[in-house]
C-alpha cells in the first residue's frame, strides 16, 4: 500500500497524518465531515490505502465509504492506542501521528469488527432492550401513583382487576392526565415489544450457534443471539478466562509484592450482554442442578449479588465452550469438549 493514514476521528471532523511510503512525504490534514470533502479526498488516493482509526460509535458511515472507494479500514482498541503514548500531552495531531506510527511498526491493536448484517441484528436487540426499559419505567410510575392512593397490588396491578382498580382511582386533574398518558404508553409498548420478541426469536433460530446455546437451561433467544453477535468467531479466544475478561466478569486486581488484592468486577466489556448473562444466570440456577449448588454455596459464604455475578461468569464460559466445540447442552454434560468434564468447563 502506498499510503498509510492515521486518522483521529471525531463526529464532526477528522485529523489525519498520511505517509507516502514511496516518497516518505508526511502530510497532515483536517477534513470536515459535512459535505463531500471527505469523499473527494479519499477518492483522490490510489486504492488501496490503509486507514487506522480508534473505536467510535459514530464511524460506521466512514468505514462504509472507505470500503466503497477500495480502501482498507482498521479499527483499533482506543485504550491500547492511548496506552502506547507515555507523554501527557494529547492533541488531535498527536493522536493521528500515534496511530500512524503504530500502523508503520505493526503494533496497531486491531480488533474484530462485525459485519453490517451483524451490526443490524445488534440494533434489533438494543431497540428491544430500550423499549423494555421504557415499559419498566412506565410501570414504576403507575405503581407510584397507585401507592400514593393506598393501593398496593405489586404485579397484580397489571391484571384485569388491577387495571380496573387503577383506572377507577379518584385523582386530581393533572394526576389523572398523567395516569391516562402512561396507560396509553403502556398499551402501545406492549405490542411493539412482542413484535420485536418474535423478530429476535426468528433471528436466533436462523443461526445454528444461537440455537445450540438455547439448549442450555435459562438461555433464551435474546441472550443466545446477543452472545453470538458479541462474541463473534470463538477462535479469537483460547480459554474461557479470556471470555470472562472480555465481558468484564473478572475482578479488578492490584497485586504486588506477594500480596493479592482483588476488587469488584472490572466491567470492561459489553454492559448490555453482561446484564443479560446475569439475568440468564438467575434463571439457570432454578433449572440446572450444578449451577444451583454453586449459587447456594456462594450466597451463603458471600452474598447473593456476588453469587449472581459468579454464576454469570460460569454461564459465559459454558456458552463459549458450547460454541467452540459445536456442542449442545446434553453433549456438554457428557464432557464432549476435548474429553474435559463439565465441571472443568464451568470453571475454566
Amino acid at each position: 500500500m502506498r499510503f498509510i493514514i492515521g486518522c483521529d476521528f471525531h463526529p464532526g471532523y477528522q485529523c489525519i497524518a498520511m505517509l507516502d511510503t514511496e516518497t516518505g512525504e508526511l502530510v497532515k490534514k483536517r477534513l470536515v465531515h459535512e459535505g463531500e470533502e471527505v469523499r473527494k479526498f479519499y477518492a483522490g488516493l490510489p486504492a488501496p490505502a490503509l486507514v487506522g482509526i480508534e473505536t467510535s460509535g459514530h464511524s460506521q458511515w466512514f468505514e462504509k465509504q472507505l470500503g466503497e472507494l477500495g480502501h482498507e479500514a482498521w479499527i483499533g482498541d482506543a485504550a491500547k492506542i492511548r496506552a502506547a503514548e507515555v507523554r501527557e500531552q494529547k492533541t488531535d495531531w498527536r493522536d493521528a501521528l500515534l496511530i500512524l506510527g503504530l500502523l508503520q511498526q505493526g503494533r496497531f491493536p486491531r480488533i474484530w469488527v462485525p459485519t453490517p448484517e451483524e451490526r443490524d441484528a445488534r440494533q434489533l436487540l438494543l431497540h428491544r432492550h430500550k423499549l423494555v426499559r421504557m415499559r419498566t419505567q412506565v410501570k414504576n410510575q403507575l405503581q407510584a401513583l397507585a401507592l400514593n392512593q393506598g393501593v398496593r397490588r405489586k404485579s397484580k396491578l397489571w391484571s384485569v382487576l388491577g387495571r380496573a382498580q387503577l383506572e377507577s382511582l379518584a385523582l386530581l386533574p393533572w394526576a389523572a392526565r398523567r395516569r391516562e398518558d402512561l396507560l396509553k404508553l403502556l398499551d402501545d409498548l406492549g405490542p411493539r415489544i412482542l413484535e420485536l420478541d418474535r423478530a429476535v426469536a426468528q433471528q436466533a433460530w436462523a443461526r445454528p450457534a444461537a440455537r445450540r446455546l438455547m439448549t442450555h437451561p435459562g438461555v433464551g433467544p435474546v441472550t443466545a443471539l446477543a452472545f453470538v453477535l458479541t462474541t463473534g468467531p470463538v477462535s479469537r479466544f483460547r480459554r474461557g478466562k479470556q471470555v470472562a475478561s472480555y465481558f468484564g466478569l473478572i475482578p479488578r486486581e492490584r497485586s504486588s509484592g506477594g500480596k493479592q488484592r482483588l476488587g469488584h468486577i472490572s466491567k470492561q466489556g459489553n454492559a448490555f450482554l453482561r446484564g443479560l448473562l446475569v439475568e440468564a444466570a438467575q434463571s439457570a440456577v432454578r433449572h440446572e442442578p450444578e449451577l444451583r449448588r454453586d449459587y447456594q454455596r456462594l450466597a451463603q459464604r458471600k452474598c447473593r449479588a456476588l453469587a449472581k455475578v459468579a454464576i454469570a461468569r460460569k454461564l459465559a464460559v459454558r456458552l463459549y465452550w458450547m460454541l467452540r466445540t459445536d456442542s449442545d447442552y446434553a453433549q456438554l454434560l457428557q464432557g464432549s469438549h476435548a474429553g474435559q468434564p463439565e465441571s472443568s468447563c464451568g470453571r475454566s
